[in-house]
């Protein structure tokens, strides 16, 4: 038996997003409805390299398909400066549930990306007004291509306003996105006054305000993933239709986590855990709600469903290296 070696131009080849989006959100059914095993994702702090490692281990029984797998990734903000690296690697053993043969290695920075945005996409396919049109970006990072290519998937959008402060990598994005949509660069305000809005940065201290979001704006708060991370002030987020991904992720390293460490937010103040809400357990949007967040920390059932779509497509289309890892 060989292991396939699947690099980064093989997974984003073999990830449709549409098809992805289908494959997250089942991965959210089935972790809602006690078919998937997740233990809580481990740390491994390197405050002596300004770093850490993150194991995220899962399984889940979709029905049609099963799978399993391990990402590990880091975050170490200096490398793109100290060593001409990302600051966010990861890698992605995706294994047979039968017998535990690793079926492929890949690459997990770009799947880490596309899962994240089709994540968005389903929480906003149930939490925006169904005629959203516009969408508006806080950070111009890498995440936030993924972003509009998984959002535009699920609402019909036309307009794209995108603000970051560097004005480079709000060049880039519009250059890149500007024949398929009109794109333009503006404030957090008017980001935040569109239907859509997904925040994709890493700050502490909030940035989007209640007078940055409209009456009806759906938020995709994607950027906290660590402790002390924050973009929404926590005014949206106590005014707001509140879910969470994952409870014990969302209250230690999500958007909550600081307001929910100060005391300022509590259960009461969390609508529910998106799996809820695409099991029809609970509503999403009613006519009813005002501003939407769902604050998404980013579940290692979404890597392992995200693995599942690539590998069988880098296998239909012959993609990758066929490599003998364990000599059987």
């Amino acid at each position: 038996m060989e292991t396939l070696l699947l690099n980064k131009d093989d997974v984003h080849e073999n990830t449709p997003m549409a098809e992805l989006i289908v494959a997250v959100e089942e991965a959210f059914q089935a972790y809602e409805n006690g078919d998937a095993q997740m233990p809580a994702k481990s740390y491994i702090d390197l405050p002596q390299y300004n770093g850490d490692f993150r194991s995220m281990p899962a399984y889940l029984d979709a029905g049609d398909w099963d799978a399993a797998g391990i990402k590990w990734v880091n975050v170490h903000p200096d490398n793109p400066d100290a060593f001409e690296l990302p600051t966010v690697m990861g890698t992605m053993v995706y294994s047979d549930p039968k017998n535990a043969y690793p079926l492929a290695i890949m690459d997990g920075t770009e799947l880490t990306m596309k899962r994240t945005g089709a994540a968005a996409a389903v929480a906003t396919d149930h939490l925006a007004v169904d005629d959203a049109t516009s969408f508006g970006l806080v950070g111009a990072g890498v995440q936030s291509y993924t972003q509009l290519e998984a959002i535009s998937q699920v609402r019909d959008i036309e307009k794209v306003v995108v603000s970051d402060l560097n004005e480079g990598r709000v060049a880039r994005f519009i250059d890149h996105f500007g024949d398929d949509f009109d794109v333009e660069e503006g404030s957090i305000t008017d980001a935040g006054h569109c239907d859509i809005l997904s925040t994709v940065t890493p700050v502490e201290d909030p940035i989007v305000h209640e007078t940055d979001v409209g009456d009806h704006t759906h938020i995709n708060a994607m950027g906290a993933d660590a402790a002390g991370k924050h973009e929404i002030d926590d005014d949206v987020l106590l005014d707001s239709k509140l879910v969470i991904d994952d409870y014990s992720q969302t209250t230690h390293s999500g958007e909550i986590n600081v307001p929910w460490s100060d005391g300022v937010l509590d259960d009461d103040d969390i609508y529910g855990e998106i799996g809820e809400i695409v099991t029809d357990k609970k509503a999403g949007r009613t006519a009813d709600d005002g501003v939407t967040v769902f604050d998404s920390t980013g579940l290692a059932i979404q890597d392992v469903a995200a693995a599942h779509v690539v590998y069988t497509h880098a296998n239909e289309h012959e993609n990758g290296t066929q490599f003998d890892l364990l000599g059987v």
